[in-house]
């Protein structure tokens, strides 16, 4: 008969409170702030981190994955288009071809593992969080993200006050889907300017567009995914994948290059100085 470890309620609560605190301590100050984990932050995350760098993925939502759990209608079949499937050959997605340079996959399978290899690569996710406003420096240069508990979002105003945190990085993804929430927090300072919805659906020229202009929009600030759709105001590609993934590996390599130009003389003086104290 199987006779479980004598672990009370407050070890099993203490446990949970003293690795969550650990790791968002930890994780105020991080090389990349990555918001929104659906399939383009999570490529991101887990590209980024590979290479060393420090990733706090933000998730609104309690579960991680976005879109990618399901493909169209309520069918949990997911595509993508030919050069995406080598995203999947990395990580050990199973799939199948159905068409010359159309392959499917089950959704939660790669999902899954998605989210397994981007957590295996180092990327850490604060879920249940949502981005309210950025931090902004000189310049109006990005510098981090102020975050509140999701559902607070969810009460009405004249019986709440809940104040966010703000937590501080070098650079700031916006994979945040169709809302484009960290552009649009500065597009409502008039810092940025930028389009209110996407186009209308269009596979063929919708993807090759996306991964196209991924990238930096602002100082600090780079779009990935479906963000870029919004911001663009170019056309969606509906539910097939490939765009989202090869967006957010565009979006890791952009930031990884500015991160290695940008603060490389920054972060050794900040080493320096703590040598020296």
């Amino acid at each position: 008969m199987t006779k479980f470890s004598a672990v009370g309620e407050s070890q099993v609560t203490k446990a949970i409170v003293d690795h969550f605190y650990a790791q968002l301590s930890n994780f105020i100050k991080s090389d990349v702030i990555v918001v929104g984990a659906g399939p383009s932050g999570l490529v991101a995350g887990m590209d980024l981190a590979k290479k060393g760098h420090k990733v706090l993925l933000v998730e609104n939502n309690n579960y991680i994955g976005g879109g990618f759990w399901i493909g169209g209608y309520l069918m949990n079949g997911v595509t993508v288009r030919e050069p995406a499937n080598q995203v999947w050959d990395e990580i050990g997605v199973p799939y199948k071809e159905v068409e010359p340079g159309l392959f499917l996959a089950d959704g939660p399978h790669a999902c899954s593992k998605l989210i397994a290899a981007a957590c295996d690569a180092g990327v850490k996710i604060q879920n249940m969080t949502r981005v309210e406003d950025v931090i902004l420096r000189e310049n109006n240069r990005v510098a981090g993200a102020v975050i509140n508990w999701s559902p607070v979002a969810a009460l009405p105003r004249q019986i709440t006050c809940v104040d966010p945190i703000a937590i501080e990085s070098k650079l700031v993804i916006d994979a945040t889907g169709h809302d484009a929430v960290v552009a649009r927090a500065l597009a409502d300072r008039e810092v940025l300017q930028m389009k209110k919805v996407c186009g209308s659906m269009w596979v063929e020229k919708s993807e090759d567009t996306l991964v196209e202009k991924t990238g930096e929009v602002h100082p600090g600030l780079i779009l990935s995914g479906m963000s870029v759709c919004t911001f663009y105001g170019i056309p969606r590609m509906g539910p097939t994948f490939g765009g989202m993934l090869l967006s957010g590996r565009k979006a890791a390599q952009i930031a990884d290059q500015i991160i290695r130009e940008r603060f490389a003389g920054k972060d050794k003086k900040a080493e320096k100085v703590l040598v020296e104290a």
